[in-house]
Protein backbone atom coordinates (compact mmCIF):
# COMPACT_ATOMS: atom_id res chain seq x y z
CA UNK A 1 0.00 0.00 0.00
CA UNK A 2 1.18 3.52 -0.75
CA UNK A 3 -0.05 6.64 0.98
CA UNK A 4 -1.30 9.46 -1.25
CA UNK A 5 -2.80 12.88 -0.64
CA UNK A 6 -6.31 13.36 -2.02
CA UNK A 7 -7.50 16.54 -3.70
CA UNK A 8 -9.22 17.53 -0.45
CA UNK A 9 -5.92 17.26 1.45
CA UNK A 10 -6.70 14.05 3.32
CA UNK A 11 -4.37 11.07 3.07
CA UNK A 12 -5.34 7.52 2.20
CA UNK A 13 -3.76 4.26 1.08
CA UNK A 14 -3.89 2.74 -2.39
CA UNK A 15 -2.95 -0.83 -3.23
CA UNK A 16 0.05 -0.28 -5.53
CA UNK A 17 -0.38 -3.68 -7.18
CA UNK A 18 -3.81 -2.63 -8.50
CA UNK A 19 -2.60 0.53 -10.30
CA UNK A 20 -3.27 0.24 -14.01
CA UNK A 21 -2.36 3.74 -15.13
CA UNK A 22 -1.51 7.20 -13.87
CA UNK A 23 -2.50 10.36 -15.76
CA UNK A 24 -1.52 13.98 -15.16
CA UNK A 25 -4.41 16.25 -16.20
CA UNK A 26 -3.05 18.59 -14.33
CA UNK A 27 -3.99 16.83 -11.08
CA UNK A 28 -2.88 13.23 -10.84
CA UNK A 29 -5.48 10.58 -11.71
CA UNK A 30 -4.70 7.05 -10.53
CA UNK A 31 -6.82 4.39 -12.22
CA UNK A 32 -6.96 0.91 -10.71
CA UNK A 33 -7.47 -2.38 -12.53
CA UNK A 34 -10.98 -2.40 -11.03
CA UNK A 35 -11.89 0.71 -13.06
CA UNK A 36 -12.10 2.91 -9.97
CA UNK A 37 -9.97 6.05 -9.99
CA UNK A 38 -8.69 8.62 -7.52
CA UNK A 39 -7.57 12.23 -7.99
CA UNK A 40 -4.56 13.06 -5.85
CA UNK A 41 -2.18 15.95 -5.22
CA UNK A 42 0.98 13.83 -5.38
CA UNK A 43 3.32 14.56 -8.30
CA UNK A 44 4.51 11.99 -10.81
CA UNK A 45 7.91 11.70 -9.11
CA UNK A 46 6.35 11.34 -5.66
CA UNK A 47 4.09 8.51 -6.78
CA UNK A 48 6.86 6.71 -8.65
CA UNK A 49 9.15 6.94 -5.61
CA UNK A 50 6.40 5.66 -3.30
CA UNK A 51 5.75 2.67 -5.57
CA UNK A 52 9.48 1.91 -5.84
CA UNK A 53 9.87 2.09 -2.05
CA UNK A 54 6.84 -0.16 -1.58
CA UNK A 55 8.20 -2.76 -4.00
CA UNK A 56 11.65 -2.64 -2.37
CA UNK A 57 10.07 -3.33 1.02
CA UNK A 58 8.20 -6.31 -0.43
CA UNK A 59 11.40 -7.71 -1.96
CA UNK A 60 13.27 -7.27 1.35
CA UNK A 61 10.43 -8.92 3.26
CA UNK A 62 9.61 -5.83 5.31
CA UNK A 63 5.96 -5.90 6.34
CA UNK A 64 5.89 -3.04 8.86
CA UNK A 65 7.90 0.12 9.46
Amino acid sequence: MVEVVGINGGTFLINATLIEKIEFIPETKITLTTGKYYLVKDSKDEIINKIINYNQKILRGVTAE
